[in-house]
């Protein structure tokens, strides 16, 4: 009396299945793609080394290059301070 009534469960239709078509495998050019993708990646991997290797140098000849520049001014300065007196 006091239990609910569920609902009955519907059932769903079968679907029909039908044989699908084979077909044949694309025909390859006949060299593998995988060995090429590991060498691009070791070519990247190694420039983008090279990149951070040179633009290192590249910053260390800049600092290098300012600081002469410093010594050079500061120098010429003692020397033309010394003529002078």
């Amino acid at each position: 009396m006091f239990r609910p009534k569920l609902p009955d469960i519907p059932t769903l239709p079968t679907p029909t299945v039908t044989p699908q078509q084979m077909q044949p495998p694309a025909a390859s050019a006949g060299r593998p793609v995988a060995p090429y993708v590991g060498i691009g990646a070791g070519a990247v991997a190694a420039v983008v080394v090279v990149g951070i290797v040179l633009t290192a140098l590249l910053a260390a000849v800049a600092v290098s290059a300012v600081s002469v520049a410093i010594a050079a001014v500061v120098l010429r300065s003692l020397v033309n301070g010394a003529h002078k007196r």
